[in-house]
């Protein structure tokens, strides 16, 4: 089975077991990304980046990534798809011999 369907399907089993579905539309499924992208940065906040607790840093990440999986299968989208999409996406934006080494906007390159 494809890594990232079994991801979902845990998840799915996770959240169905403790009727959490009623919750998880997709504007609160959004909104609850953006709240554990904020307790991510609060593991940087005040630290160097390698005085941050990656303890801390994964259960966030894992938190959003669930999130992201919950809302993209509320979708029907297809998760590695859609990111190979954006990565072509970028790399039109981005050419590699315009934007090597800058951290210019594509329209500024």
């Amino acid at each position: 089975m494809n890594e990232i369907k079994e991801i979902i399907q845990q998840l799915i089993i996770f959240r169905d077991e403790r009727d959490w579905n009623q919750f998880h539309n997709p504007k609160d499924l959004a909104m609850a990304i953006n709240v554990e992208a904020g307790e991510l940065l609060e593991v940087f906040l005040w630290k160097n980046a390698e005085e941050a607790n990656i303890e801390k840093v994964k259960e966030e990440l894992a938190d959003m990534f669930a999130f992201a999986f919950l809302l993209a299968n509320k979708y029907g989208l297809d998760v590695k798809q859609i990111v190979f999409e954006k990565i072509k996406k970028n790399g039109e934006k981005y050419p590699v011999d315009k934007a090597k080494g800058l951290t210019l906007k594509y329209n500024q390159l």
